[in-house]
């Protein structure tokens, strides 16, 4: 972990926040600043940077950040109506954390394309 990484300080409950789930490797909380109805972030607990640092000793994190979201999508009723998955990678994508988080946004129709 990163001592000044806010994601990180959230994983060890040094900040507070709106947990929803948790367990060995993955946080998953809600959005302080909420775009949909439905707006959770999915943390791995381990600090990674960006998603381009994922490699081949890393990569199964990726696998629980959207099996931890397909659980909660289904928890707080938007897995049938429909939910969107947003990673995104550097600044010039929106990424303003820079700790790896998947967005799971839900509640409202999407337009297409985004952005």
């Amino acid at each position: 972990m990163k001592k000044d990484c806010i994601f990180c300080k959230i994983a060890k409950r040094e900040l507070k926040s709106d947990i929803l789930y948790e367990d060995d490797k993955v946080v998953a909380f809600k959005d302080i600043n909420p775009q949909a109805p439905v707006h959770i972030l999915v943390i791995p607990k381990e600090h990674i940077s960006k998603i381009s640092d994922i490699n081949e000793t890393n990569k199964e994190i990726i696998s629980d950040l959207i099996v931890v979201a397909n659980k909660i999508a289904d928890d707080l009723k938007v897995k049938e109506s429909g939910y969107r998955l947003v990673l995104n990678c550097g600044s010039n994508a929106g990424q303003e954390v820079f700790h790896i988080h998947l967005h799971l946004l839900g509640g409202r129709r999407f337009s297409w394309p985004p952005g």
